[in-house]
């Protein structure tokens, strides 16, 4: 495996929470603030400003000037939601390898619960398939995705109760997670009689509507030398999808399947890795079912055996593998999947406390669309020696 050659060296975030009173502006500039001071740098020093959003964040111009960014580079707007969270990191990896730029922040706010919430997309979703898709009550994304954990169950057998060990679990983890939104305690009683959302999910199965941002710095790994803290290196990333990459996933040949079988095998090659050298994952999870079809397409276990993995007790703090160690979109907080960069980044600097895992070096960060993703591995202090 090559030197990594690019590195992330700065985090931040604002407090997570359903009503906040800042805007999404406020909120973007404070993260990317905090992000730049964890990093040791100036602001004037930021050359390069990248987000990812669905029309519901503030832009990278309007960003940079509140900043103060003397001599912007590098900058991208991406239009995408779930599938980016990695991808971004990989753009902005790529930007400062061909010599683009040489720190980029990247950074994702949105106000999920006291802004634009997903139940009120349906209005906008009148173009295009969504035409096709609205006036049967197909649109919202726990009424899409559960679709695909409907058809798991009846080609495996997978049980409302294996999705319910996720949510239990991860709760469990958001309980040593003091910026955690829900630290509260949850039952498999609880969880199995939570309301339906969208069959077979029902409130315990789905993602925290958040306001929120998180940021993250990335720069060389020799320019990193001096930062505050360890960095914490880009080993790999994939950013693709399937033959229809794209809701409703009529042509899918099989939705019990999502892309990641293919896009696995080409990080792990990219990174030098394979799913037994993974210390911590962080599966995006705006609901349970996902971790359990990700444990399965990234091979940590057989099609069909994600279920009785979760049930195991492998994805806690002390099983085989760790998912989620901060609770995850579940409990933690929905930044749209760029919350888990900022755990794996905690993780693999050794500081996430009670959280810690026992000797967490090597990390996967994914992000969710089934027929279409991202994913990246991150290295700790090894990988830079």
């Amino acid at each position: 495996m090559r030197s990594p050659a690019v590195c992330i060296s700065g985090i931040g975030y604002t407090k997570f929470s359903r009503s906040t009173q800042a805007s999404l502006a406020s909120l973007a500039l404070e993260a990317s603030l905090n992000a730049i001071a964890d990093a040791g740098l100036r602001v004037d020093q930021v050359d390069g400003l990248v987000c990812y959003h669905q029309n519901d964040s503030v832009l990278v111009r309007d960003v940079s000037t509140s900043l103060g960014i003397k001599e912007l580079r590098w900058w991208s707007d991406f239009l995408a939601g779930g599938t980016f969270n990695c991808a971004v990191i990989a753009q902005a990896a790529m930007a400062i390898e061909a010599g683009l730029a040489n720190y980029v922040v990247c950074y994702r706010a949105l106000r999920g619960r006291s802004g634009k919430r997903m139940g009120r997309y349906r209005a906008s979703l009148t173009d295009g398939v969504h035409q096709f898709m609205t006036p049967f009550g197909f649109s919202t994304p726990a009424q899409i995705f559960g679709m695909t954990c409907r058809r798991h169950m009846h080609e495996y057998g997978t049980t409302r109760a294996q999705l319910g060990y996720v949510a239990v679990i991860e709760r469990t983890h958001a309980g040593l997670n003091d910026r955690a939104m829900r630290r509260d305690p949850l039952t498999m009683e609880q969880y199995l009689g939570g309301r339906v959302i969208a069959d077979p999910y029902t409130l315990f199965d789905c993602c925290q509507e958040t306001d929120g941002a998180c940021a993250v710095v990335l720069t060389r790994a020799d320019r990193a030398r001096s930062a505050p803290h360890p960095p914490v290196y880009v080993l790999g990333a994939v950013h693709g999808g399937g033959d229809v990459p794209r809701v409703p996933f009529d042509g899918w040949r099989d939705l019990s399947v999502s892309a990641f079988p293919r896009l696995a095998t080409e990080l792990y090659a990219r990174a030098g890795v394979g799913p037994k050298d993974i210390d911590v994952a962080l599966l995006y999870d705006a609901f349970t079912f996902e971790v359990i079809q990700q444990l399965e397409d990234f091979g940590f276990c057989k099609p069909g055996e994600g279920g009785p993995f979760v049930e195991d007790g492998n994805i806690g703090l002390a099983g085989s593998l760790p998912v989620n160690p901060h609770g995850g979109l579940l409990s933690e907080a929905y930044i749209h999947g760029l919350n888990h960069i900022i755990e794996a980044v905690q993780q693999l600097r050794i500081e996430a406390g009670d959280r810690q895992v026992s000797g967490a070096d090597i990390a996967l960060v994914t992000g969710f669309g089934f027929c279409a993703g991202s994913a990246i591995v991150l290295g700790g202090a090894s990988a830079g020696s």
